[in-house]
């Protein structure tokens, strides 16, 4: 029997590709690995990558794989500082003009914070800069979403969560679930975040070194604000004077979430910010 001829100079690699694949039992598969193949070909030829490229790009992903366990996730931190997990967000979300955007949730969430009343602290250890603030819910035609849930988790002045250090802080510190009134408003009476750095004692921090980045977040607060018949919205608040705001290691920062933490006499900061709710789409109210 006359051989098969399975590599075929005249095509490219991607044609190639697409001709042993396509009308497999995964046709989603196979058309995303295609395009896959058709940027990473194009990639090594426009750059002549070579063997010891090559050898150097399966060495980091190796690292990456060994640097992961059940305790640190390396590989969604590459995801994260290359900007993928930011723009996957962006994408599932479709949030309308005007909503305010999206954002992941972090490693630090819990579902289980505790109830708070309107002007109550979150900070049950007092420590840090007193911080007030005013925060709005409502509509995209500028009508409050009464009743809404608000929770919200942050770091402490020291850029450590209470689950990340917790012989050091007291459970459920700086956390809590807030209803926003009839009005839409609520105030959170917290501390001041401090920034803080990603992991960057393993290959992902090695390629930020690398490549001249810093690992370093600007400070923020999270919420997760949910209401009956409007897309829940996870997001975060920055402190519009961090000077990290412009290089978040995240891709997180959108200028709808950016806030200036202003200075009172007294030493405290107090700030407003105003969350706007989408309508959920039939049946979809996670997303």
């Amino acid at each position: 029997m006359e051989a098969r001829i399975t590599h075929l100079p005249e095509r490219g690699l991607a044609d190639q590709f697409a001709a042993r694949v396509n009308g497999g039992p995964d046709p989603l598969l196979a058309r995303r690995l295609i395009r896959l193949v058709e940027v990473v070909g194009r990639l090594v030829e426009e750059e002549g990558i070579g063997r010891e490229d090559l050898r150097a790009v399966i060495g980091f992903l190796t690292e990456v794989g060994h640097a992961s366990d059940p305790r640190r996730q390396e590989w969604v931190l590459l995801a994260d500082t290359l900007g993928i997990t930011s723009l996957v967000e962006a994408q599932v979300t479709h949030r309308p003009a005007g909503a305010t955007p999206n954002t992941t949730a972090g490693p630090f969430y819990r579902t289980d914070a505790p109830a708070k009343g309107d002007g109550e602290s979150i900070s049950i250890d007092g420590r840090g800069d007193p911080l007030v603030l005013t925060v709005e819910v409502t509509d995209l035609d500028g009508d409050p979403v009464a009743g809404a849930a608000i929770e919200v988790w942050q770091a402490n002045g020291d850029g450590l969560y209470e689950n990340q250090a917790p012989d050091l802080q007291p459970d459920q510190n700086l956390r809590g679930i807030y209803r926003a009134g009839e009005d839409g408003r609520v105030v959170v009476r917290t501390v001041r975040p401090g920034g803080y750095p990603i992991p960057h004692d393993g290959p992902v921090g090695a390629l930020l070194a690398r490549l001249g980045l810093s690992p370093n977040r600007p400070a923020h607060l999270h919420f997760r604000i949910s209401a009956p018949g409007f897309q829940t919205l996870t997001t975060h608040v920055f402190d519009g004077e961090d000077p990290a705001i412009e290089t978040d290691p995240l891709f997180a920062v959108h200028p709808a979430l950016v806030t200036r933490f202003a200075r009172c006499k007294d030493g405290s900061f107090e700030a407003s910010h105003r969350f706007i709710l989408a309508r959920a789409r039939p049946g979809r109210e996670d997303t």
